[in-house]
């Protein structure tokens, strides 16, 4: 029998896979716009790094539990210590990890409704409770944040910037004076999965002394190796020794490490995807003025479009399925009237206009 907290839990998963729902329907989709991965490839440096990898031992090898190597290349390009960081499987781990460093039976985390929900999963998994508060016209609120973190001593405040699923951001000074409002003993996370995509001089400085933040980056979105499940934490260098203490030491691949240190080496892999990803952003903006809908510009690799009602997004979402279309939407209202449309490539794209073209104007 399980434990009385995973007992209580609901059977299910943050998200639907978009295999399985190619499963269900007996064929693959033509474009796959739903997952926020990239849709233009790893960096040419990663690729040669993993062909020479492949002639060796790398796969019979573990990965380093230390990842030195990339350890160093972050600490440099970052220019913070490398007693700062720590490499994990992906953000999504790094949140696992984090839930159990901070989260007692019974603590509490606060995020925003309907904001990326892997975190609200590990915090209800170690019996934590959720609260959750609105957005802000489809940003998330950092002052409603902070009145909610002291009206329920919260240990853990959630931020993802910029966020998911609506592509918005919120300024450094906004993180800055959130930071500062935290109730003691309470730790922000500061998710920046998409950070690579938002101007850089908008982000918040990185300061390693801060004793409450941890900041959460991928190699997935930006780098294109969202398979290859691997992330880091930049972070206290209290914080960083507490997830030596429980981490999985060797849940990081080889590969991975591997492909990831030649990625930082490459000085032309962030700005070609960058200028990928404006492309396409302006390709969905104008997709969307032309069936005269309603977007949020965006400072992600996907745009929010409105389809006015949860019911209509809903169908919509459906039918382009129906297509061989993938996309995701939110889940929460009002958010949920709108349909996350990520870039693909220019054919992807088409497959995309063609069918969302014709389920507006039938």
């Amino acid at each position: 029998m399980f434990i009385p907290t995973i007992a209580a839990l609901p059977d299910n998963v943050p998200f639907v896979a978009p295999e399985e729902l190619e499963r269900d329907r007996g064929t693959p989709f033509i474009a796959r716009l739903g997952a926020n991965e990239s849709a233009f490839g790893i960096s040419l440096k990663a690729e040669e790094a993993l062909r020479a990898a492949l002639n060796t031992s790398a796969c019979s090898w573990y990965g380093d539990p230390l990842s030195h190597d990339l350890r160093t290349a972050l600490s440099s390009r970052l220019e913070v210590p490398m007693d700062n960081l720590c490499v994990d499987a992906g953000i999504d781990s790094l949140l696992g990890l984090t839930v159990r460093l901070f989260l007692q039976p019974g603590d509490t985390l606060v995020t925003s409704g309907g904001a990326y929900p892997t975190v609200n999963y590990h915090a209800l998994g170690a019996g934590g409770v959720v609260k959750a508060v609105p957005y802000n016209n489809h940003h998330e609120d950092t002052i409603a944040l902070a009145e909610a973190a002291h009206q329920t001593s919260a240990r853990l405040v959630y931020l993802a910037n910029p966020d998911n699923p609506m592509g918005t951001q919120v300024s450094q000074e906004a993180i800055e004076t959130l930071i500062s409002q935290l109730p003691h003993n309470c730790t922000l996370l500061l998710d920046e999965a998409y950070i690579e995509f938002m101007p850089a001089q908008s982000s918040l400085p990185i300061r390693v002394g801060d004793a409450n933040v941890v900041r959460f980056r991928t190699f997935s979105k930006a780098y294109g190796m969202a398979g290859m499940r691997i992330g880091y934490a930049i972070a206290n260098e209290r914080i960083i020794r507490g997830y030596d203490k429980i981490r999985n030491h060797f849940g990081v691949n080889r590969l991975a490490q591997i492909a990831a240190v030649a990625s930082l080496q490459d000085d032309l892999i962030l700005t070609r995807v960058i200028n990928e990803v404006q492309h396409g952003r302006e390709r969905v903006y104008a997709l969307a003025r032309s069936l005269e809908l309603a977007y949020i510009p965006s400072a992600t690799n996907f745009v929010a479009v409105d389809f006015g009602t949860q019911e209509r997004a809903t169908t919509v979402l459906k039918q382009l399925a129906e297509c061989g279309v993938f996309l995701r939407k939110p889940m929460q209202p009002p958010q949920d009237q709108f349909i996350r449309i990520g870039v693909g490539t220019e054919a992807e794209h088409n497959s995309l206009s063609e069918a969302l073209s014709a389920l507006i104007c039938q």
